[in-house]
């Protein structure tokens, strides 16, 4: 096949010594299958993203860390400069969350580096060596439903004692392996403590798993992993091996709606004065 022009400086540079075929393409990425050395693995190509995809990746990207307080402004004002800082920080944290999950026992594929704007990592397959094919495109016996449901959310429940929520778990982003589920695609992670969507986000992907794994073991529909890890999360109680037990109790009172309203007009005023301080400390530059 003809080289894609992303993978020729790795092949320059020895990093990998051949490319095999194109495995998956999408809006954000295109991978392909390589040999490195006597080793077969996948290189992620990323693709430069539009206006358009950058307006949408903000949700996402709030309370990550950025280099310097220069580069903070240019993301949030979403100047040429901010969209090239905010659309490099896409990509290297995938790179970085890879090996801290790969070294938390997070069940990912393996990282072998970032090369040239190329994730270099394992190519996850079956037991029969091919390309492993997603969650959603496998029917399950029963308790290997549940199997995997529990080495998912304790794959989640590390990732969150980390720091982190993937943003966009569900079957598609879940391959199949040989010796069980494997976790991919990263570059939307969502700061736990530094994101105000963390927690919806958080549900959203147990709920996710949940759904798509009771299709053959009904029983997990009425399971709350989610609630549960995150309660646990707040008090500062969640620990890698935490023993879940999927059940949780929803609180029913009714909301003190004049108190909501003042502490939100509490938070605008702060907001606002944190404002004016910012364009002051500006203009001083």
């Amino acid at each position: 096949m003809k080289t894609p022009k992303g993978l020729q400086p790795l092949l320059d540079d020895g990093v990998i010594d051949e490319v095999l075929r194109p495995l998956k393409s999408g809006k954000e990425a295109s991978v392909y299958v390589v040999r490195s050395g006597d080793a077969v693995r996948c290189a992620k190509v990323y693709k430069d993203l539009a206006t358009r995809s950058f307006q949408a990746r903000v949700q996402y990207q709030e309370g990550r860390a950025v280099r310097g307080s220069r580069q903070a402004r240019a993301i949030g004002k979403a100047s040429r400069f901010g969209r090239r800082e905010a659309e490099d920080a896409w990509k290297n944290t995938e790179v970085n969350v890879l090996f801290q999950f790969a070294a938390a026992g997070v069940r990912v594929p393996r990282p072998h580096g970032y090369f040239n704007g190329v994730l270099l990592m394992d190519l996850v397959t079956d037991e029969h060596g091919d390309s492993a094919p997603r969650l959603g495109e496998v029917d399950l016996p029963p308790e290997v439903a549940r199997l995997f449901h529990h080495e998912l959310i304790g794959d989640v429940v590390r990732m969150l004692c980390l720091g982190w929520i993937h943003g966009d778990l569900s079957e598609y982003n879940v391959l199949v392996a040989e010796a069980g589920p494997v976790i991919i695609d990263f570059p939307q992670v969502v700061s736990a403590s530094g994101n105000n969507n963390a927690r919806r986000m958080l549900l959203r992907d147990v709920h996710n798993l949940r759904d798509c794994l009771a299709r053959f073991a009904p029983e997990l529909a009425d399971t709350h992993y989610g609630e549960e890890m995150w309660l646990l999360y707040e008090k500062g109680e969640l620990k890698p091996d935490t023993a879940l037990t999927g059940k949780f109790v929803f609180d029913q009172r009714r909301a003190n709606v004049k108190a909501v309203m003042l502490s939100i007009e509490d938070a605008r005023q702060e907001a606002t004065i944190r404002e004016q301080g910012r364009k002051e400390a500006e203009a001083c530059d």
